[in-house]
């Protein structure tokens, strides 16, 4: 019987060197590009990023490249895992952006990337290695073995080789197609449970693909195919690592463990930071764009300078009145507030609601979009 590991996938060998920095939450996702040359049907990939030239590091959207050093610093990250898209369809923005890591953080700051196998040259490939990339996964398409021949070609280079394949129950010839011609020219495999997303590219609902649990995302039967091509690999006697990548590992463990190590690095001195990294903090609103119906469409609506300029004053003169260091109070611009402490706002909120501020207590993620979890108005 096979064994789930301390992460709740599982592994033949040792996980590659890039899940290794995953699962304990090390790694900035770098969302380099929605362009891609395929349409898969089980695309993951939200409507506002495929298709589009945008750049994501973590939830903060990047326009220049002091953003993703922010990012990765307010986590102390030990990494980056390169996505799309395809980052081969922006192959001198990628390239540029792992030189700038590795200058950055020297050549120990482990990057790895996903990409297909469409654009794969021997060309672009030195492009990336030469640029210093660490580790490269491929992605296959099932239903069209035209660039398949392709997988010999990373090879050439001295890096770590890996391929990712979803576990899509009625694919099971095709992966194990896959598995024969890889086995001897990469170094592992990772085979990803299914999981339902809620955009437009995703066909799996359409196709009769049900959840196997009212509230997951994952795919029934997924996960047994995954058992399944394990056994395979082992009765072939192939040597090749095998991680089946389970949706818990990825929600429950490396989404859990950033935003433990995002909360831990990225807080202010007033935050309370609580075992799973989220912040409860005091925040005081204006009228108009507070926590509520639509708030995050309005927040991307709104003119953000007009707040900043009615919040700027009353700032000041918080600051003033109750003799605040910088360290006790934050103007955050991103989604017009100002953040003091718990204790503050609730001792006096009174005084904030007479200046025509919404004092409230919020506990959000630290990650850069601060989704709220819960908001507690003081009226």
């Amino acid at each position: 019987m096979i064994k789930s590991n301390e992460f709740y996938s599982y592994n033949t060998k040792e996980l590659p060197v890039g899940c290794q920095y995953c699962v304990r939450g090390e790694k900035i996702v770098l969302f380099i590009t929605g362009k891609c040359p395929r349409k898969c049907y089980f695309c993951p990939v939200s409507d506002e990023k495929f298709g589009k030239d945008v750049t994501f590091a973590n939830e903060k959207k990047v326009e220049d490249f002091s953003d993703v050093i922010q990012e990765a610093e307010n986590m102390d990250a030990k990494g980056a895992g390169i996505t799309g898209g395809d980052p081969l369809m922006t192959l001198d923005k990628t390239c540029d952006f792992i030189k700038k890591l590795k200058q950055k953080f020297g050549k120990e700051f482990h990057i790895h990337l996903y990409t297909s196998l469409n654009l794969a040259t021997e060309k672009s490939l030195k492009q990336l290695y030469d640029a210093g990339l660490d580790e490269i996964r491929f992605h296959f398409d099932f239903d069209d073995k035209t660039f398949w021949k392709k997988i010999s070609l990373p090879s050439k280079f001295d890096w770590d080789i890996g391929v990712e394949l979803p576990l899509i129950p009625e694919k099971e010839k095709e992966t194990k197609e896959v598995i024969d011609l890889i086995h001897d020219k990469v170094q592992f495999i990772n085979l990803n449970e299914l999981e339902r997303a809620d955009n437009t590219l995703s066909k799996l609902s359409d196709m009769g693909m049900e959840v196997k649990e009212t509230y997951s995302y994952a795919i029934k039967g997924s996960l047994g195919l995954g058992f399944k091509l394990m056994k395979y690999v082992e009765d072939q006697k192939y040597d090749l690592a095998v991680h089946l990548c389970t949706a818990k590992l990825k929600d429950g463990i490396q989404l859990t463990n950033r935003i433990k190590r995002e909360g831990e690095h990225n807080h202010k001195a007033f935050d309370i930071v609580d075992d799973e990294g989220l912040l409860t903090r005091g925040a005081l609103y204006l009228y108009g764009l507070k926590p509520g119906f639509d708030y995050r469409k309005k927040l991307l609506a709104a003119d953000k300078d007009k707040y900043i300029i009615k919040l700027k004053p009353l700032f000041d003169r918080i600051k003033k009145k109750f003799k605040l260091s910088d360290e006790d109070i934050y103007l955050d611009e991103e989604k017009p507030r100002i953040l003091i402490s718990r204790k503050l706002v609730k001792k006096k909120k009174a005084y904030f609601l007479g200046i025509d501020l919404f004092p409230a207590i919020v506990t959000e993620y630290p990650t850069a979009d601060q989704l709220e979890i819960e908001v507690d108005f003081l009226n």
